[in-house]
């Protein structure tokens, strides 16, 4: 071999040695990982609401249909041709108690109470003729000195006969006269027509329909409320044998939109409906609004007609230890999540009595407890966190 040769193997020789070592240096002689402790996150910034639970008296808002208290369908008693209407008799005419609104024609009831007359007085001189006879034979009978008289000798039965016919003939001319008076015909209330049937020269006959009309004194709503706004209110829940539920009126503010324009009427609570709508499961509340169609002095305010739309806000009872809170503090399991004195999370359950969009009143916290009214949903029970007080909101419900 020659010299050039051993030299080169020599440096291959020397590399591998180097190399082996190298290799060695770094998979077995490489010192093991120290254990390092994990980094603090930074506990999450919350905003907190210190409570104070206080009384309170929150409204229920609900919304109904206007409707007649009384409503009525007007039908003929007699037959006959309308001879007259009142100018009042139109549809959404008003119209007075005991105003004579159709007149029909009464020619034939008036000859009707004329035959009714005569056959009074007909049986009239009957039943004196009868008496006389009666009179006569008693009288007979005494002459001739017998005590036990006979019943059909004394005429008797044909007395009673004529009376009982007497009685009848005084009966029809009642009935002729009370047909005549029904010839005139009105209603026993102040009210207003809804729907015209008839007109004048138009022919009707007993059991007709001739109009609907309801009373204007007052008009009725019935309020849809459910189980948690019933739990608000002090309603007149009528028991049996009971004189009367409501012993304070319940107000209630109506608000409804016309002529482009928002209108409010004062109502009351007066009943609750029978029973509890079987569909829906609600309670139905009756308001009541008196004088719907008074016009106040100054105002431009308009009638509380039936068919109305309208929004009800009734005011609630008042309820201990409610607190008002953002929307956001409640999570979806109407639970809240507080603060504790080590700036722990801990979950509260609540209980929620009313919501709306923007807050929500719940009952179930003590004073100085601090909610977390903003991302609740976000946290755990137990986390560390970081508290930022804030102000909670006026509880102001419409």
């Amino acid at each position: 071999m020659s010299r050039a040769m051993r030299r080169q193997a020599f440096f291959t020789l020397v590399l591998l040695i180097l190399g082996l070592g190298l290799a060695y240096l770094l998979l077995v002689a490489k010192p093991g990982p120290q254990p390092q402790p994990a980094p603090e996150l930074a506990a999450p910034r919350v905003q907190v609401v210190v409570v104070e639970p206080q009384a309170r008296s929150i409204a229920v808002v609900t919304q109904g249909t206007v409707g007649p208290l009384q409503q009525v369908t007007l039908i003929s008693r007699v037959a006959g041709q309308v001879e007259a209407v009142a100018s009042s008799f139109a549809e959404g005419g008003f119209f007075q108690a005991g105003e004579e609104l159709i007149k029909v024609e009464d020619v034939d009831y008036r000859f009707a109470i004329v035959r009714a007359e005569s056959q009074v007085a007909a049986v009239q001189q009957r039943v004196a003729e009868e008496r006389g006879r009666a009179l006569q034979a008693k009288r007979e009978w005494r002459d001739l000195g017998s005590k036990d008289a006979n019943a059909l000798f004394l005429r008797q039965p044909q007395l009673a006969a004529a009376e009982a016919a007497l009685a009848a003939a005084k009966a029809d001319l009642e009935a002729a006269q009370l047909d005549l008076k029904r010839t005139s015909i009105s209603l026993p209330f102040n009210g207003r027509i809804s729907t015209k049937r008839v007109d004048v020269g138009q022919y009707i006959s007993p059991g007709a329909v001739l109009a609907e009309a309801y009373a204007t004194e007052a008009v009725q709503l019935r309020l849809p409320l459910t189980d948690r706004q019933v739990a608000l209110l002090d309603l007149p829940l009528t028991y049996q044998a009971q004189e009367s539920a409501l012993t304070e009126a319940i107000p209630v503010t109506l608000e409804a939109r016309f002529g482009n324009r928002q209108w409010h009427w004062q109502a009351s609570i007066v009943r609750t409906d029978a029973s509890i709508d079987v569909d829906s499961r609600v309670l139905y509340a009756v308001a009541e609004v008196r004088d719907p169609f008074a016009r106040e002095a100054g105002s431009e305010r308009p009638p509380l007609a039936p068919g109305l739309f309208v929004s009800a806000t009734i005011e609630g009872r008042d309820l201990p230890d409610v607190v008002v809170l953002p929307r956001s503090a409640l999570r979806s399991d109407d639970s809240l999540m507080l603060v504790d004195a080590e700036n722990r999370t801990q979950a509260r359950a609540v209980q929620v009595l009313q919501g709306d969009a923007q807050q929500v009143w719940v009952q179930g916290l003590e004073p100085g407890d601090r909610v977390i009214v903003s991302e609740s949903d976000l946290l755990d029970a137990g986390m560390k966190v970081t508290a930022e007080e804030t102000s909670a909101p006026t509880g102001v419900n419409h």
